[in-house]
């Protein structure tokens, strides 16, 4: 027998889907860029969703203050959310900037160096 999701695994998904759409859409702001929601967690009493996004960073600069622009954008996009879903109580919306891939390009960066300068002394030991 399949293992059935839990109420609040349906809920999240349902959410990540719309906000999703609702950023994708309704959010105006042209310095946001391109926005990945990554996970959403919702807490057991529905009250709280945590949702961790990526920015693609295309230009090198810092990506608080694109961050700070999706942040300031919480009470429109739960708004938005209120109108797309029926629940009897909509979640505080909290996003959570994952900054994996820039930890994962800056160890690549270091495992490219460090073979490069291997290269460099003929693979001496």
């Amino acid at each position: 027998m399949a293992k059935e999701f839990s109420r609040t695994q349906r809920v999240a998904d349902v959410i990540q889907k719309e906000v999703a759409q609702i950023i994708q859409r309704d959010v105006k702001d042209p310095r946001l860029g391109m926005v990945t929601i990554l996970d959403v967690n919702i807490s057991k009493d529905l009250f709280f969703a945590d949702i961790h996004v990526s920015l693609l960073d295309l230009d090198g600069k810092d990506l608080a203050p694109r961050f700070a622009i999706l942040k300031n954008a919480e009470g429109f996009i739960r708004a938005s959310l209120s109108k797309k879903i029926k629940l009897r109580v909509i979640p505080e919306i909290r996003f959570h900037l994952d900054e994996s891939s820039k930890r994962s390009n800056y160890i690549s960066d270091l495992i490219d160096k460090a073979i490069a300068r291997d290269n460099q002394n003929g693979g001496n030991n």
